[in-house]
């Protein structure tokens, strides 16, 4: 199934059969990815008294548990309220799932002990583009990020400018494929997040603050993907929390003529 729309006086068209899925799938193995140093995920039956939920078991049905966090077991979606004393849902602050979205690839720079994403890379990357969403692929794209422990692997990150200069341009919804915007121990300044979102201050937020805003963080975008402009559908799970698992897809585009 094809569709066509237009955006900003371009007519695009993109071929609903050909997604292509940049998450990363949540499993009770030792090959899920785990960031924040926390165990892997837990899925197991029900159990009452003698009863399992799992048809291997004799029950009529399976019927799992599912124990996880958003943050740090597999591709995720927040909002704002994962950084603010007050409670904000990613349920309520992302209410459209269809954007236009640029891949760009970057190879994090060395700045002594770390690896940054910085302002330059992004806006030579962008070349002028301001798109809805952007989606950050790092280089190099090793295949082992699908299972990755980050958990004291100090991972590379965005600079507070980059994040700043992605507000500035627009983006509403950013998608990086490391398990956050910011450094790993950072004394809790998060400086990526907040300037991505405008938050001033967490305790009370301010008015300005990017409330429909996300950013979407452990995404994995095969090598096959060049980067370019895609469809992006952005679906999360409906919880009523800062966070949730989310399956971000992406469809390739054609220019066409009115």
């Amino acid at each position: 199934m094809k569709i066509s729309f237009r955006h900003q006086d371009v007519n695009y068209q993109a071929d609903l059969a050909q997604p292509l899925d940049i998450s990363l799938s949540l499993s009770n193995t030792d090959q899920n990815p785990i960031a924040w140093y926390i165990e892997k995920p837990r899925i197991e039956p029900v159990r009452f008294g003698d009863w399992v939920g799992k048809v291997a078991q004799g029950s009529s049905t399976n019927f799992n548990d599912i124990y996880f966090n958003p943050h740090g077991h597999g591709t995720h979606t927040e909002c704002l309220g994962h950084i603010t004393q007050e409670f904000y849902s990613i349920n309520d602050c992302l209410k459209t799932f269809f954007f236009l979205a640029e891949l760009i690839s970057l190879v994090p720079m060395a700045m002594k002990s770390d690896r940054v994403i910085t302002k330059v890379q992004v806006e030579v990357a962008l070349n002028g583009k301001r798109p809805e969403a952007l989606v950050i692929r790092t280089l190099p794209n090793r295949l082992d990020k699908k299972n990755q422990n980050y958990s004291h692997t100090n991972p590379p990150y965005l600079a507070e400018e980059a994040a700043l200069y992605l507000r500035e341009i627009g983006v509403q919804h950013l998608l990086i494929d490391l398990p956050s915007v910011d450094r790993e121990e950072d004394q809790g300044k998060l400086l990526a997040h907040k300037a991505f979102w405008n938050v001033k201050n967490t305790q009370v937020l301010n008015e300005d603050a990017r409330l429909s805003c996300t950013i979407t963080e452990l995404i994995f975008v095969p090598d096959a993907a060049q980067d370019g402009t895609y469809l992006l559908n952005l679906q999360i799970a409906s919880f009523e929390n800062d966070a949730s698992p989310s399956k971000p897809v992406l469809y390739a585009l054609t220019q066409i003529q009115p």
